[in-house]
């Protein structure tokens, strides 16, 4: 089974009880119902329609502002007279009647909060006008911690609504559970960002320092010239925002990195690029394209005796934006190749590679992993896929 559809699985389950709930009050209090399905299918459509709109509130977390969101919708998948969403310490938001009730909920749900376990309780409310009379509370758990509580009232107490409400309060722990796992993504490409900035080599640092140095009495302007194009260059290496750029600002960092390059290997060194302006607004990883040219410099350098030649495009291919860096270097064995892929390289071999391949993957796919064409002495020729558009990839 697909995680796409284990994950269609894991949505489904807990609703269908709520769209049975949802059916029956319906069915008790008749309503028009649309003349395309039967009262069934619709019932079960609007049960899903009204989850679709719950869910992207709760990705961003339990906090007052998506508990806001998304009460309402909760509260109409189970057809409850009110509901309230709390976490550990208070109430973060309530939707529907009775919110004189919010005072006394923490009270209600304190032993749940310790055990784990739904529960059931009189609201004991003195309002004889009020209709709540009875609450049902339920956990909201991620990796087997209690972050809060769901809590549905009714005038009386019904066990169709107790079991709906768990089966609801585990479909939000579902998404809550989906936010952390987002949230940890997100911290594993900013620990890889860093090991791709500490892999930024103090030699070539060194390097680029001696270099622009080397130009200061016999040439002042080519030397100011150099060293603002490195400022420049680590301060875009080093920025401390955004996981994603636009494919532009890599470019333009690319092409500060080998104007430094240059200035060291002067006319060993020849470049090629090729781009294609429509491809320029593209989002895309962070760092993705400075380490596979880094890469090119390396191999295409070394043991070079004439020049070296490298070349990048970045051509319009449809949906896609592909990026191609060739060097006619010294190459490698695809064995080799396959096991710095694997993470088998040793940890200062072809990092670079393997980190940009992973965050590639994470981000848009397997099917957008680094192809890497290569063998002894022919040179390397890595291609990169970008989608001109992706759910959540914005450069910055």
């Amino acid at each position: 089974m697909s995680g796409e559809a284990f994950a269609v699985l894991i949505v489904l389950g807990p609703l269908l009880l709520a769209g049975g709930f949802l059916l029956g009050r319906r069915t008790a209090r008749p309503e028009r119902i649309s003349d395309v399905g039967t009262p069934v299918e619709h019932a079960t459509f609007e049960t899903l329609h009204t989850a679709s709109l719950a869910a992207p509130p709760l990705r961003a977390g339990l906090t007052e502002e998506s508990a806001r969101k998304a009460a309402h919708r909760l509260r109409s998948l189970l057809g409850t007279d009110a509901l309230c969403l709390t976490d550990r310490e208070r109430v973060l938001a309530w939707d529907g009647l009775g919110e004189h009730h919010g005072t006394h909920v923490m009270e209600q749900v304190d032993g749940l909060l310790g055990s784990g376990r739904g529960t059931a309780f009189a609201s004991g409310c003195d309002d004889l006008d009020c209709p709540l009379r009875w609450g049902v509370a339920a956990p909201l758990t991620v990796d087997h911690r209690v972050l809060g509580t769901l809590v549905a009232y009714a005038p009386r107490e019904s066990a169709v609504l107790a079991r709906a409400a768990g089966e609801v309060a585990r479909w939000v722990s579902v998404q809550l559970e989906l936010a952390e796992l987002d949230r940890s993504r997100t911290r594993l490409i900013e620990a890889e960002i860093k090991a791709l900035r500490a892999q930024i080599s103090p030699h070539f640092i060194f390097n680029s320092l001696a270099a622009i140095a080397s130009f200061v009495r016999t040439d002042p302007g080519r030397a100011r010239e150099l060293l603002l194009e490195f400022a420049d260059f680590t301060r875009y290496s080093f920025r401390s925002h955004g996981d994603f750029t636009t494919l532009a600002d890599e470019l333009h960092s690319i092409d500060q990195y080998l104007a430094l390059v240059r200035a060291r290997f002067g006319e060993r060194l020849s470049v090629t690029l090729q781009v294609a302006p429509e491809v320029l607004p593209v989002a895309m990883p962070f760092l993705c394209l400075q380490p596979l040219v880094e890469n090119a410099v390396k191999h295409g350098l070394e043991g070079a005796s004439t020049t070296s030649r490298i070349t990048i495009s970045a051509l319009d291919a449809g949906a896609e934006a592909e990026v191609v860096i060739e060097d006619d270097g010294v190459g490698m064995e695809p064995d080799r190749l396959r096991r710095i892929l694997r993470g088998e390289g040793g940890v200062s071999t072809g990092i670079g590679l393997l980190n940009v391949d992973e965050r590639l993957r994470q981000v848009y796919g397997d099917a957008y992993g680094l192809v890497i064409e290569t063998g002894v002495a022919a040179g390397m020729k890595i291609t990169v896929r970008i989608p001109k558009y992706r759910a959540g990839v914005h450069g910055t």
